[in-house]
């Protein structure tokens, strides 16, 4: 009889959220179970934070990872109530576009919105998006194998010892000379250490992107657990930030609690509106500066270009290279159509295709041979 089946089975419960937890990593020793058990009985529990507090003080997770272990307690006792929004639909991670001066339009109705993910519309349908089960592709293997060496890098500010390099390590040569009775044989080098470039991932979740949409879940989801530095975004009516969910190990678990947190799957499209709240918001342009920006979107946008290219042209400047791979780019020699394409062109680095998660891994990994 295996040991889950001889536990009582009020105990299974937190036990089992105690597996929970090594899967994602985190380092839980039995004698920290066993102390978590005796703190809820001592306790008595008479609500879910009684339960979390028992918990923060047995099982000591890093404060750098308080934020998914929070999440991970919240998806194991509170289920999908824990990740529904506030009273008002949102919450500091979800920026909803603004209407003005559109009173005027019908809105759209959500079974309009997802039955033809065919065509791009303004108007706002709130949904919620359940991903099937699924086993990894060649194509996310290949991404979690290369992008530890292949992923950009840049010059640190810190400095490491080198064969070659232009600055001199006087502390090293002064030591070594000591060895030749103070005659310095050999001059050392020291070079700046190479740190993992910050990668913004912005992911159109409309109704015109839905056949890619969650697909390009599955790769953004490989792509923050590859790399250290990654922020992923979704935008359609609404700009949600997805990384914490992402930050999941398991990817189911990590794709259920993102579809929980963006509400506008399937629906309208304002790129322009959604890049101008992105840029808006101090903390979430912050994420921007320096990084290599890669926006997958079809650029179908149903509203003025001029908003659209003016947030491009404020994003390429505070990017190290701006990317937008489109399923609408078929070819090596793909010239924009579409209006809004045609009115960011010149602002960004790439315009190449978005039509695969091959496709789409290729550019991120060839992002890496681009000058740091």
């Amino acid at each position: 009889m295996s040991p889950e089946l001889q536990l009582p089975r009020a105990a299974r419960t937190f036990v089992s959220f105690v597996a929970l937890l090594r899967a994602n990593g985190f380092a839980v020793a039995p004698e920290q179970t066993t102390a978590f058990l005796a703190a809820i009985a001592l306790l008595g529990p008479r609500n879910l934070d009684d339960i979390k507090q028992s918990a923060l003080a047995t099982l000591a997770p890093p404060p750098e990872r308080r934020a998914t272990f929070d999440r991970l307690f919240d998806l194991h006792f509170r289920g999908g109530e824990a990740i529904e929004h506030a009273e008002d639909g949102e919450d500091d991670e979800t920026v909803r576009l603004q209407e003005e001066g559109r009173g005027d339009e019908e809105p759209l109705l959500s079974d309009d919105a997802n039955e033809s993910g065919l065509t791009a519309t303004r108007t706002e349908a709130l949904v919620e998006r359940r991903f099937a089960q699924f086993s990894t592709t060649d194509v996310l293997r290949r991404l979690a194998r290369e992008a530890p060496r292949r992923l950009p890098r840049r010059r640190g500010h810190r400095r490491m010892r080198a064969r070659r390099g232009p600055f001199a390590d006087l502390r090293r040569t002064l030591r070594d000379s000591v060895r030749s009775d103070g005659e310095i044989l050999r001059l050392g080098h020291m070079k700046r250490r190479q740190r993992p470039r910050k990668i913004l991932l912005l992911i159109d979740v409309s109704g015109s992107m839905k056949s890619r949409t969650e697909e390009n879940m599955k790769l953004a989801h490989a792509l923050v657990q590859a790399a250290p530095s990654v922020e992923v975004f979704t935008f359609g009516t609404r700009l949600t930030r997805v990384t914490r969910a992402l930050r999941l190990k398991r990817r189911e678990q990590a794709l259920n609690a993102a579809a929980h947190l963006v509400s506008d799957w399937d629906g309208g499209t304002r790129i322009g509106d959604a890049l101008q709240a992105f840029l808006a918001v101090p903390r979430f342009g912050g994420y921007a500066r320096g990084a290599a920006v890669v926006i997958l979107s079809d650029g179908l946008e149903r509203g003025e270009p001029d908003a659209l290219r003016d947030a491009v042209a404020k994003l390429s400047r505070r990017a190290w290279r701006l990317s937008w791979l489109t399923p609408l780019a078929t070819g090596p020699g793909f010239r924009p159509q579409t209006e809004a394409l045609v009115a960011i062109e010149r602002f960004v680095d790439d315009l190449v295709d978005g039509g695969s998660s091959a496709s789409i891994v290729a550019h991120v990994l060839a992002l890496g041979r681009r000058a740091a």
